[in-house]
């Protein structure tokens, strides 16, 4: 039986799920995001490097977001998966570009490997209002 309690956040603005998981859940004030890699909102893979899929990244996370009522302010927590840890400076740069002077709290680590090769995954945590 499903939990009424969780909301379920789709959006047309960011890439539909690819598998059995949601773009976002919220709880209460708390919003999750799924992990977005840098596809455009028709599912296409964003070419380019590092700094082309950071920023698409940021693009669908900030849909995923507006969708549940929240902004890069309201993120508490960040996850950035990397390819290669040679890339964290240039995402590093972007990522503080779309967060400016707020400063949540933040993990980034390296993997072996991403959905679809891509370079960059993060995924965030928002508060919000409760309802």
């Amino acid at each position: 039986m499903a939990n009424p309690k969780l909301q379920v956040i789709s959006t047309t603005e960011a890439p539909a799920a690819i598998g059995p998981y949601s773009q976002a859940i919220k709880l209460g004030g708390l919003v999750f995001t799924s992990g977005q890699i840098p596809l455009d909102a028709s599912g296409a893979l964003i070419e380019g490097g590092i700094e082309e899929q950071t920023h698409q990244v940021f693009r669908n996370l900030k849909a995923v977001l507006a969708e549940a009522g929240a902004t890069f302010q309201d993120v508490v927590k960040a996850t950035v998966f990397l390819k290669d840890m040679n890339d964290f400076a240039t995402v590093n740069g972007i990522y503080a570009s779309y967060f400016g002077e707020h400063k949540p709290a933040r993990s980034a680590v390296e993997v072996a490997r991403l959905p679809k090769d891509v370079l960059v995954e993060i995924e965030v945590i928002a508060s919000t209002p409760v309802e």
